[in-house]
C-alpha cells in the first residue's frame, strides 16, 4: 500500500498539471482575435498580393 503522503503528493501533481492544461486551452482560446485576411477594398493587383496558383 502507498503512504498517504505519497499519495497525496500524487493527486497534487495531477491536478496541478490538469490546471495548466485548462489554463492554457483557455488561454489559447481568448488569445487571437478572429480578424479577415484580405479587408474590404484590397487590391489583388498589390505589389504584396500573394501570386495565383495558375
Amino acid at each position: 500500500m502507498v503512504s498517504s503522503t505519497q499519495q497525496n503528493e500524487r493527486i497534487r501533481k495531477r491536478k496541478t498539471t490538469t490546471a495548466g492544461k485548462r489554463n492554457k486551452r483557455t488561454l489559447r482560446r481568448i488569445g487571437t482575435p478572429a480578424f479577415p485576411v484580405h479587408l474590404e477594398g484590397y487590391d489583388k493587383n498589390a505589389a504584396d498580393a500573394p501570386k495565383s496558383s495558375r
